[in-house]
């Protein structure tokens, strides 16, 4: 790619990239679904043009997007860095489980890291994931973990990683007497 090329025009064909691979469309299939030609439509995709307005329309049109939503996603590029001090943390009293989300967001990622503590006692039963086929890694940092998944069992202590694909029911238990402290690394099918 040239030095001279706008940012946003470089985000916003990179982002125009992943939309088609998520869709499962190849350049000749969105081709035929937008009216823009193949050619284009990579151009677009390698940043060697600036999109219209007409031809972000007709993609967006494709992808059951507005232009809002699109261009929200490539405007401003997130900092690359979340320090622990602006790391979010959500909390559920009533299980025990605290949330810290380490990775910096970002829309068009798939994968993030998660810190999870439980207390003891702690028990989470979640129904389906919420996204089916969602891959997970979890490695205890401190204390044990039970996991349930499938209707298989896990034991996993500290330094133990579990990785698995998410498809049903899960459930998390604390299995130590000083609490359970993991992280989850978390990728999008």
């Amino acid at each position: 790619m040239r030095d001279d090329l706008d940012p946003v025009d470089t985000r916003l064909g990179a982002r125009l990239a992943e939309l088609r691979t998520e869709h499962g469309y190849s350049l000749g299939e969105l081709a035929e679904r937008s009216g823009v030609s193949r050619s284009t439509l990579s151009r677009a995709e390698r940043a060697e043009i600036s999109p219209t307005a007409s031809l972000l329309n007709r993609l967006c049109a494709v992808y059951g997007r507005t232009m809002s939503q699109l261009l929200s996603e490539v405007e401003a590029e997130p900092a690359p860095v979340l320090r622990a001090a602006d790391q979010p943390v959500w909390q559920d009293e009533a299980s025990g489980f605290v949330r810290r989300s380490v990775s910096p967001p970002h829309a068009a990622l798939r994968g993030e890291l998660v810190e999870g503590r439980l207390t003891v006692g702690a028990d989470i039963a979640y129904d389906r994931p919420p996204v089916a086929g969602l891959e997970q890694h979890i490695w205890v940092l401190e204390g044990a973990l039970d996991v349930t998944a499938q209707d298989t069992d896990h034991r996993l202590g500290p330094g133990d990683c579990l990785r698995m694909r998410v498809w049903g029911p899960t459930r998390f238990r604390c299995a130590a007497p000083e609490g359970v402290r993991y992280l989850l690394a978390v990728v999008r099918p």
